[in-house]
């Protein structure tokens, strides 16, 4: 299965990422289909190729939660942004075990 992931470029602490078509399950700096954009975000600019990522999506290619996220920012797909970082679970009460 197909997926549009972010992989990371750059120095340390200077990261930037671009969008590519990769396999789901394939390692972050491994080969990709193809190269759709850059993001930024140390100055929260993307540049994205709309014409690829609208096929890439009608072909069935899944993006990645943060993906999602900036293609709604974007405007290039709709609906509500997904939670990328899952809250923590409440600790429950630890209970006296019966008597």
């Amino acid at each position: 299965m197909l997926a549009i992931k972010l992989k990371r470029l750059g120095k340390k602490h200077q990261a930037s990422f671009r969008f590519v078509v990769a396999e789901k399950r394939s390692k972050l700096q491994g080969r990709f289909v193809e190269d759709l954009g850059w993001f930024d975000p140390h100055t929260d600019k993307f540049n994205l190729d709309k014409e690829k990522i609208a096929y890439w999506l009608k072909v069935g290619a899944q993006p990645t939660p943060s993906v999602h996220n900036l293609l709604v920012r974007a405007g290039i797909k709709a609906g509500p942004k997904i939670a990328v970082h899952k809250k923590a679970k409440a600790k429950e009460k630890l209970q006296a075990p019966p008597a």
